[in-house]
């Protein structure tokens, strides 16, 4: 069994070597020099595992795709599939063209810290076998620059499509994807530089901070990207106004959600692949720390979903599905920023919370009539301040590996929701000034698949 598993270790270099189909040692300092190395297995399961987990992230959007239009109405899936194709193209697209050397900058730029002109993505690691190796052997040593940059632009596309579904069923189409090009490629990769990309956010409140009692921690982006988005559909919600009929001097109208089942699917969906969103955030195949991940993070999804469940079943009279699975997607936006940080058993407890709050959440906006049909604000928005601070509260510092301070992680969370909030209304504002942000009633109420896009989603 011992000689089994150490041949399933080599397999890689073994496997390297017969593809360089080399007689003579590779020239020193090459990519295939390093490959024949003796660090060269380790290399390729992390690489592989980081490859996977962009498959995973990417598996996501066909989860939001089906939420959202399982939560709306029947006559609008079109439209709802529609802007998830174009969000997640985009994104990438635009990720490729700007947001990663925007994002990740290395701050040579001086503007403080806080933003950086973004470039094309280089290729000076495409096909330079020394630069590939040099690379690897430095900056990145446990995965590729190609690796980094699809992992990375698989997240990109999500904050737009936080605020899809929030918009979702009054939107103009056009403007949407004016607004949903420029939010993913020139605006979310500048709060992403504040922390992952080494800006002002990066060790704040740490050495380099202004009190040396802790740093600012978001795993996997709690804040840099679920609140982010969230905030960003709050402001894009007030600019855009709600459907029409939902609210009424008589009060509030439910609108009812015409797939239930569709909605549920999403929900899976995206439960799997957050495992890759939050346990591909580990950057590495480290065993320890991706099988902790996964552990609380299905842990805090759980008790999302528990909790929401118990939560709707008190307030509404009612057990609901849609707020059960919204509580699972609250518990799993919750501990994204202290996946790493926190214990199993803390999981639970934040998940649950997350639930708990989402459900109370999603009720205080309808009340104050703030119409999200898919409730991603609450989801995305409310529980990604949660998470955020979370960790400051259950994460352990042992396993942060770093200080942890509440003023940094409040400071930290704040600022990105504040930006996101600003940047979206204004950019909303905008559009609805220069070419208007919203269908006409009848348009509205015959259905965007007809009035958008000449089709119904279902045959009748």
């Amino acid at each position: 069994m011992r000689m089994l598993k150490k041949l399933m270790f080599l397999a890689p270099l073994l496997l390297t070597a017969t593809a360089f189909g080399q007689d003579e040692p590779p020239a020193e300092g090459t990519y295939e020099a390093f490959m024949a190395g003796s660090d060269a297995a380790m290399f390729t399961v992390n690489n592989l595992w980081i490859l996977i987990s962009a498959a995973l992230v990417f598996i996501m959007h066909l989860g939001f795709s089906t939420v959202e239009s399982g939560l709306c109405q029947k006559k609008n899936t079109v439209n709802i599939l529609f802007k998830n194709v174009f969000i997640v193209c985009i994104g990438g697209l635009g990720y490729m063209a700007y947001g990663f050397n925007g994002m990740y900058p290395g701050w040579e730029e001086p503007f403080g810290k806080f933003w950086a002109m973004g470039t094309p993505i280089t290729n000076t690691f495409y096909g330079d076998s020394a630069a590939v190796a040099a690379n690897m052997t430095g900056e990145y040593a446990d995965y590729t620059y190609w690796s980094d940059f699809i992992f990375q632009a698989m997240f990109a596309a999500t904050a737009a499509t936080i605020v899809s579904g929030a918009v979702a069923e009054r939107v103009k189409l056009s403007s949407f994807m004016i607004y949903a090009a420029i939010l993913v490629t020139f605006i979310y990769p500048i709060t992403g530089s504040w922390e992952w990309g080494g800006g002002w956010l990066n060790g704040f409140g740490g050495a380099e901070g202004v009190d040396d009692t802790g740093q600012f921690i978001d795993f996997a982006g709690s804040s840099l990207v679920h609140a982010f988005g969230g905030f960003a559909a709050l402001a894009a919600v007030l600019v855009l106004g709600p459907r029409r009929g939902k609210y009424s001097a008589e009060g509030t109208k439910p609108i009812l959600p015409h797939n239930l089942p569709l909605a549920a699917i999403g929900v899976f969906l995206l439960f799997l692949g957050w495992f890759g969103f939050n346990g591909g955030s580990v950057l590495s195949a480290d065993p320890q720390g991706v099988s902790r991940v996964f552990v609380t993070t299905g842990m805090a999804g759980f008790g999302g979903g528990l909790a929401a469940i118990f939560t709707s079943w008190i307030v509404l009279k009612k057990p609901d599905l849609s707020m059960a699975l919204n509580g699972m997607l609250a518990g799993l936006v919750g501990i994204t920023a202290g996946a790493g940080a926190i214990t199993p058993y803390g999981a639970v407890v934040v998940g649950a919370i997350a639930g708990a709050l989402v459900v109370l959440s999603v009720l205080f906006f309808d009340k104050i009539k703030i119409d999200d049909p898919v409730g991603a604000i609450s989801v995305h928005g409310v529980c990604g301040i949660w998470g955020t601070l979370a960790v400051a509260i259950f994460g352990k510092e042992e396993l942060a590996g770093e200080k942890i301070s509440f003023m940094a992680q409040l400071i930290g969370t704040l600022s990105i929701s504040a930006f996101a909030f600003a940047c979206s209304f204004a950019l909303f504002f905008i559009l609805k000034m220069v070419m208007g942000v919203r269908v006409d009633e009848q348009e509205e109420a015959e259905g965007l698949d007809v009035a958008e896009h000449g089709s119904p989603a279902y045959a009748d």
